[in-house]
């Protein structure tokens, strides 16, 4: 696949960053993790990367350079931008991409000019962004240039946001910086208190994924936990159950349904009747919590339900508006 023109849509997340192709769908999906040495040369990006996670000898760091959905590093993100968008584009590619890229909705103007000057510099003919909520939404297929209240939840690594959207743009919004990575360090954290036992990110992140629900269930799964025992030092395994993760992460999803909240009571009342009509969707990696919908019905009296490929939500939206710029100039946050 060559082009003249050729054209990139990156969700720049947290936890993972996906390239988008027009044409090809999604061509890269890695962690946003880089691995640096003492004297700042970069040594593995992606999942090269993220294997190192916690098994780094002292002189290599595996950090992530997007810290809550912005960049913290700035020299480090131009890097992984430039790895990936080569990496997408493939060798023999010659011109430089127009990249289109997704931001959160509590972006400022320094935190967005960054990401531009990032992409620029890593290579970018042009850059975008776009704020997160819209690509969800046109990701999952809602019609946001419809004169209707559509209520998107994004929940990602490092935030959760919030939007209300109707005619194209943002009515109400609001992002909090609590989303997946919070609620695997409460998992931590609870396994720490109670059972005294260090385990890693990875371990926790899985006992989310396998066994970890919004509210408690009646039949309960339970997994085998492996750590290192506080106290002695030594390599333990301890049995966990849903219910007890549920009681784990209650306060991060209070905080999440509350910012949903939030944004409904500042909602236009004829917004209002819409979202009650169609629900509220929600998209990204973390919103397949098991139950999390229910969670939310009960908290909000709305139907919610989870998009279709909620992952990838963002980045087809990135693919969506880059193919067709001129609809979307609306929503686009031009240039520099």
């Amino acid at each position: 696949m060559f082009s003249f023109n050729p054209k990139l849509g990156i969700d720049l997340g947290t936890t993972t960053v996906l390239v988008f192709a027009p044409g090809r769908g999604i061509v890269l999906n890695e962690p946003s993790v880089v691995a640096v040495t003492r004297d700042n040369k970069i040594l593995a990006v992606g999942n090269e990367a993220k294997e190192m996670v916690g098994r780094t000898p002292d002189d290599i760091i595996a950090y992530r350079p997007m810290k809550d959905g912005v960049v913290a590093d700035y020299r480090v993100t131009e890097a992984m931008l430039r790895y990936y968008m080569k990496k997408a584009l493939g060798r023999w590619n010659l011109f430089k991409p127009e990249v289109m890229i997704s931001v959160p909705a509590g972006v400022t103007s320094a935190e967005r000019r960054a990401v531009i000057e990032a992409a620029t510099k890593a290579g970018a003919r042009e850059a975008y962004v776009v704020k997160e909520p819209i690509l969800a939404a046109i990701g999952a297929g809602i019609p946001i240039h419809e004169a209707r209240g559509n209520m998107i939840v994004d929940i990602g690594g490092g935030t959760t946001d919030v939007a209300v959207i109707s005619l194209g743009g943002i009515v109400a919004a609001k992002s909090v910086k609590c989303a997946g990575n919070r609620i695997d360090q409460a998992i931590t954290d609870h396994i720490k208190k109670t059972h005294n036992l260090a385990i890693g990110d990875k371990m926790s992140e899985d006992v989310k994924i396998k066994i970890g629900s919004a509210v408690p269930l009646e039949d309960e799964i339970t997994m085998p936990v492996k750590g290192r025992d506080y106290l002695t030092g030594l390599p333990r395994l301890i049995e966990i159950s849903t219910n007890e993760i549920v009681r784990a992460i209650s306060k991060e999803l209070r905080l999440m349904v509350g910012t949903i909240k939030d944004v409904l009571q500042e909602t236009p009342p004829e917004l209002s009747a819409d979202i009650i009509d169609h629900g509220i969707t929600l998209t990204g990696g973390s919103s397949q919590l098991r139950n999390l919908p229910e969670l939310v019905f009960r908290r909000t009296g709305v139907k919610a339900r989870v998009g279709k490929d909620p992952q990838y939500c963002v980045a087809k939206g990135t693919g969506e508006v880059i193919k067709h710029l001129d609809v979307y100039k609306k929503a686009i946050i031009a240039k520099r």
